[in-house]
């Protein structure tokens, strides 16, 4: 009974969310990568003939800036030093952008599937839809390390969509309405946020596909969530989760 509390310690909670504002949100766009960068939202979207990274007004949806990537399927994101980086899926093929133009600098590569991309300022942090998160050098793309995504000791798989949020790694798990929140250092689940009804059932059409898109604003610590054809972008509120 000693060790009860301790136990008790390690069991992730379940939080749901309050929606704080809502944003137009283009429902053409399957996205796949989504950030929050000095007072603009960076979205990539994927599938063949239709990828773009575009730079978006939050409050009216308007694209800025926008570049195609019309042969290949484009995946996550991630800023860095000026510099914006960009997954595909199955191509093992990444690009790197001048931020304020989207001009291309340069090209890498990988070894598995792109997913997803985030960083916490030092090291870019992929996914690659495996329990696996991968550490890799902004300069080279060598991976640096990885981390296994468990909660109570059983892997955590189809990590999607990252987001580094005042020390924690969230990530969209594919196919379902929730966020997990991993510890960067060790890679345990600290836990998950439930946003089932979301998007209601009035703002779903039949193309409309998964939750998935976590963008953070640390400055004004707002989180930002959308999915892949959603008609809405929305800032939530983390609030304890009512039984």
């Amino acid at each position: 009974m000693i060790f009860l509390p301790l136990l008790l310690a390690l069991v992730p909670t379940t939080q749901s969310f309050r929606v704080v504002h809502t944003y137009p949100h283009d429902r053409n766009a399957f996205t796949e990568g989504l950030l929050y960068h000095q007072g603009f939202l960076y979205e990539s979207t994927g599938l063949e003939g239709h990828s773009t990274i575009r730079k978006v007004k939050l409050e009216s949806g308007e694209v800025v800036q926008e570049r195609s990537l019309p042969d290949l399927f484009g995946e996550g994101i991630a800023i860095l030093g000026g510099k914006l980086y960009e997954l595909t899926w199955r191509s093992k093929l990444g690009f790197i952008y001048d931020l304020a133009t989207f001009k291309l600098l340069s090209r890498f590569t990988y070894e598995s599937e792109g997913w997803a991309m985030t960083t916490d300022g030092k090291r870019l942090i992929m996914s690659d839809g495996t329990y696996i998160l991968r550490f890799r050098d902004p300069a080279t793309f060598a991976e640096t390390g990885q981390l296994e995504v468990r909660d109570q000791g059983s892997p955590v798989k189809n990590l999607n969509e990252l987001e580094y949020v005042e020390g924690e790694i969230y990530a969209n798990v594919w196919g379902s309405d929730k966020i997990v929140r991993i510890s960067p250092k060790d890679g345990h689940v600290l836990g998950w946020i439930d946003l089932s009804g979301l998007l209601t059932q009035a703002d779903r059409r039949p193309n409309t596909d998964v939750l998935n898109g976590i963008a953070y604003d640390a400055a004004k610590k707002r989180l930002f969530v959308t999915g892949k054809f959603w008609p809405k972008l929305f800032e939530i509120k983390i609030v304890p989760k009512t039984r």
